[in-house]
């Protein structure tokens, strides 16, 4: 078997796609992995990097290209690295991501329940209500090239609301009026770092400017700024990070003007959203998450539901609509209080939360003798710890209910739950984030 060369031009056709949404080619028995390759192509590609097991290659030339295949509406496609799929028909975008989940669920999961369906946004343009835009070292309000830190300038995201990305401009004029410096991440050095934006259905918004330290100058100006580009901002805040690394927020927040907090509503509930609370990004989809989250957990008003990961509490408050007693579990301790004032707000009685990791808590209800009739769990990337796993088949619920965000980590967690006499039984992605790799799934598993 010739072994590829870096700089070689191959001929290949393109059978499907990675974990990542890169096309997968095959040359002399070797994977290549091919940026904005679509299923069925014939190209000539060039490899530009040979790794161990698997290479990675760029098209030269569509020597047949697929008929999925459309022009890019955003003008950064290739250059920004927040969407993935942008050169493909929206029909071919859900047929990957659905198949992705398959995978992951056939070959990690070592199960055989097929995904059902897929279940595509309405509007694919425009649904995320959180913004969180990297400020570079030259004052680039944007987002980050694919696999580096660099800043890409954008003014307009499509798949951002045009209020977050007003803010963001604002606060980028800003910035360059009263020469407010930005961070430096080499260095350590200069003030702003992130400006973070959320916003809710019915257009107001709440602008939080992350910072190299405890303040800002001229913070009544940025207020004034931000209030002229996004007339239904109803706060901007300050919060501090003066850490190094990747995390976006730190602990400390201050309010410049206006209030700390958005009201929203969800799957007809009223939720609180302070700044570092979980909220998922797509409000209509998320609709549609929960509704298939419901479905799976089959409730007749009878049962006691325990909801792992619970966030602000949407998905315990609509379990507690169809169930006899809810409770959820959330180690951001914001969070909590928030859920808890949500299931007050929404009159919601038979709903409670507690703080504390998703392990210890397992463990402590399961201490106490809680038998939960269902387990719903809505874990972050990392899927679940095997501990949690091992405390949620120790409460012996009928059924437990998994949310996921990435499908490899759902696929190994659901082998874990077979060993423990949990099955899947059904399937279903949802696409939260159009224009991404990311998609979202629910599995219902029972007790054999």
């Amino acid at each position: 078997m010739e072994k590829l060369r870096e700089g070689t031009v191959y001929t290949g056709t393109v059978e499907g796609y990675s974990s990542e949404g890169l096309g997968i080619v095959r040359i002399n028995g070797a994977v290549v992995f091919v940026p904005q390759a679509i299923r069925g192509e014939e190209i000539d590609l060039k490899i530009t990097k040979v790794m161990k097991t698997a290479a990675a290659g760029e098209i030269v030339k569509l020597k047949k290209p697929s008929p999925e295949r459309v022009k890019p509406e955003c003008p950064h496609y290739g250059r920004c690295g927040g969407c993935d799929f942008q050169h493909m028909s929206y029909t071919e975008e859900l047929w990957a991501k659905r198949q992705r989940v398959q995978d992951a669920l056939t070959r990690l999961g070592g199960t055989e329940v097929q995904v059902e369906e897929i279940l595509g946004a309405k509007n694919p343009m425009s649904y995320r209500n959180k913004s969180q835009y990297p400020v570079g070292a030259d004052g680039t309000i944007g987002f980050f090239r694919a696999r580096s830190h660099e800043v890409v300038s954008i003014d307009r995201c499509l798949i951002q609301s045009e209020i977050s990305d007003k803010t963001a401009q604002a606060v980028r004029t800003w910035m360059k009026r009263y020469k407010i410096s930005s961070y430096d991440e080499r260095t350590g050095k200069g003030l702003v770092r992130h400006v973070y934006v959320r916003v809710n259905k019915k257009g107001e918004s709440l602008c939080c400017v992350v910072v190299n330290g405890a303040g800002l100058p001229r913070e009544p100006e940025l207020a004034a700024y931000v209030c002229a580009a996004a007339p239904k901002t109803v706060g901007v805040l300050v919060n501090t990070n003066t850490r190094k690394g990747n995390v976006v927020l730190g602990d400390k927040y201050r309010t410049v003007w206006g209030q700390d907090y958005l009201m929203d509503t969800l799957c007809g509930l009223t939720f609180k959203l302070s700044v570092p609370s979980f909220y998922q990004v797509n409000r209509e989809q998320a609709e549609v998450l929960y509704g298939k989250a419901l479905e799976y957990a089959a409730l007749t008003g009878e049962e006691t539901v325990l909801d792992l990961y619970c966030g602000t509490g949407t998905i315990t408050l609509c379990l507690a609509k169809q169930a006899k007693r809810a409770i959820g579990a959330e180690i951001v301790a914001p969070a909590i209080r928030d859920a808890n004032e949500n299931a007050e707000r929404n009159g919601v009685k038979n709903a409670e939360f507690f703080c504390g990791d998703a392990a210890d808590i397992a463990a402590k209800l399961e201490k106490e003798g809680l038998r939960p009739d269902v387990i719903t769990v809505d874990p972050p990337r990392k899927g679940l710890a095997p501990e949690v796993i091992a405390s949620v088949a120790e409460m012996s619920p009928k059924r437990v209910v998994y949310v996921s965000c990435d499908a490899a980590t759902l696929g190994r967690d659901v082998k874990i739950f077979e060993g423990f006499g949990y099955k899947a039984v059904r399937a279903c992605a949802v696409d939260m984030f159009p224009g991404t790799r990311h998609v979202e799934s629910v599995v219902l598993l029972e007790r054999a």
